[in-house]
């Protein structure tokens, strides 16, 4: 239902956009039952923390050699002329299984080797990585990668002082942030109060046509092709919910946050339901993926908080964002089964 509401309304803005969405929707699905087959057929792969570690630090750096500054971030490495490739989203994919694989086995492993403050190890990595998004000026998949470590780390991490340390950091990382970048404070600044005259038609013009898109939405919205998100800058893929509550309704917005709710709800099962260690975290890791990135996408856009530029998953335009999302599914589908085939008889993993 998500990718059909994105599909349709992407479409609707760009026909050429929505076509290729369409391709990119074939290859997720193909990606999925790829991502399905192989992570089912793998074995020990809660003990492959440092090829987690490494790939993400390749792509990191990839990304800050290879990228060109484009709207103010280096997120975007060009493959061929309109083709480009977004490696933080598949990094979001390996943070999760390095965090997985840290908490199951990788910690333990430290321990009987009589390490000490084993739980400032992963941090320490964990902010690594968002020192590198600092320097691309990616701050939102930054937000996306402290959440999934805060939350993991508070159901699972045994050292209760290390959770203070943590938040400790946000916070100085949210004030060093803000006045690091002026394109963080030009956003929140925009958040606060987008309704100057200068700002209207300049900087805030994006939220406050995003705003007015859903007011003439109404409750039931204007109609499929009877509006003008294309005033919207970006319609097609930061502000689609904007775009889609304008011609299809407020009604429909609800909707779409309830169904990324049952998504959320079936992963949080799942998690409950899984015997071993190293999938629960897995399947929580994606329940909070999914949570955190819908929430500032859609915060972003109604104006509860600050934009940051992420996509919504799954409605969304954007080939990088959907693959990693159908890579994220077939996690999912691997830990709602039985796994009990992969370990031996005798083999503890919980």
């Amino acid at each position: 239902m998500l990718l059909s509401l994105g599909i349709i309304t992407i479409y609707r803005l760009s026909p050429k956009l929505g076509l290729r969405q369409l391709i990119w929707v074939l290859a997720g699905i193909l990606v999925f039952y790829l991502t399905y087959f192989i992570i089912r057929a793998m074995r020990r792969l809660e003990y492959m923390t440092g090829l987690y570690l490494g790939l993400s630090i390749l792509f990191f750096l990839l990304t800050i050699i290879l990228a060109p500054s484009k709207y103010g971030a280096k997120n975007w490495i060009e493959i061929s002329e309109g083709i480009t490739i977004q490696l933080s989203e598949f990094t979001k994919i390996l943070v999760i299984f390095l965090i997985a694989s840290f908490y199951t086995t990788f910690q333990t492993r430290l321990k009987k080797l009589n390490y000490k403050y084993t739980s400032y190890y992963l941090m320490g990595v964990i902010y690594i990585f968002v020192g590198f998004l600092f320097i691309q000026r990616d701050l939102g998949t930054a937000a996306i990668f402290i959440a999934i470590y805060t939350l993991i780390q508070y159901i699972y991490d045994e050292d209760r002082m290390s959770i203070l340390v943590n938040v400790g950091l946000m916070a100085i990382g949210s004030v060093a942030g803000y006045f690091l970048f002026s394109h963080v404070r030009n956003r929140v600044d925009i958040w606060l109060n987008p309704w100057t005259a200068d700002k209207v038609v300049n900087s805030a013009r994006q939220i406050v046509q995003s705003l007015f898109g859903i007011g003439e939405g109404g409750f039931i919205g204007q109609g499929i092709g009877l509006g003008y998100p294309k005033q919207i800058a970006f319609a097609y893929s930061d502000v689609i919910f904007s775009a889609i509550c304008e011609e299809m309704g407020v009604l429909t917005g609800i909707g779409i946050i309830m169904l990324y709710m049952l998504l959320v709800y079936r992963a949080i099962k799942i998690a409950l339901n899984q015997e071993y260690l190293f999938y629960r975290i897995l399947a929580l890791s994606v329940a909070i993926l999914f949570t955190v990135q819908a929430f500032l996408n859609i915060g972003g856009v109604i104006k509860l908080i600050p934009m940051t530029g992420l996509t919504l998953p799954f409605i969304s335009y954007g080939g990088s964002s959907l693959i990693s999302s159908f890579v994220a599914l077939g996690i999912l589908q691997v830990t709602s089964e039985d796994l009990s085939y992969k370990y031996e008889k005798g083999v503890d993993n919980e």
